[in-house]
């Protein structure tokens, strides 16, 4: 499934961010930054401390159980983030929106984003994009950009440990 520029890539950056650990530095989420082409993603360690709080609020809207629930945490973080939408053109782009001023800091850049791709996501797609790894013990959060929109692990190597484990169940059972 193909999202556009700002859903897809600002909710993979939601997931990204999300899924970092507590202990990570500034050099991990600079680069997970510019991965997700975020411009001047340098940071301080005051702003990594707020990207840190923030990435466990954008965890809550892949945790929701319900849609009702995700989508009263997208628009929480909207508000929090201030999203003001707007077409720029900057750099020989076509007409593109931004969601904070391209001047602004690279926590509110990342900030309104985030929450603006998600609820892209939420509106545009199935709700049931955003997911939660369904391995027992992971907590990994994902968007599922498959055909079918039917998937439920976080990566290769959590459902083959399930499968393998639920193989190994029926085995021990014959």
């Amino acid at each position: 499934m193909h999202f556009n520029a700002y859903g897809g890539n600002a909710a993979l950056l939601a997931a990204a961010l999300s899924n970092l650990d507590d202990r990570c530095d500034t050099l991990v989420v600079e680069a997970l930054l510019a991965e997700h082409r975020v411009a001047r993603a340098q940071l301080t360690d005051h702003q990594l401390e707020l990207l840190l709080a923030w990435r466990i609020r954008l965890w809550e809207v892949f945790a929701a159980a319900t849609t009702q629930e995700r989508v009263a945490v997208v628009n929480r973080l909207l508000a929090d983030a201030a999203a003001r939408p707007y077409v720029s053109t900057h750099d020989g782009q076509p007409p593109h929106l931004h969601y904070a001023d391209e001047n602004a800091d690279v926590v509110t850049r990342v900030r309104a984003v985030t929450a603006a791709g998600l609820a892209l996501v939420l509106t545009e797609t199935d709700p049931c994009r955003l997911g939660r790894c369904a391995a027992p013990g992971c907590r990994a959060v994902f968007v599922d950009v498959s055909r079918n929109g039917r998937r439920e692990y976080c990566s290769r190597q959590c459902a083959t440990r399930v499968h393998v484990s639920a193989h190994r169940t029926r085995m021990r059972r014959r």
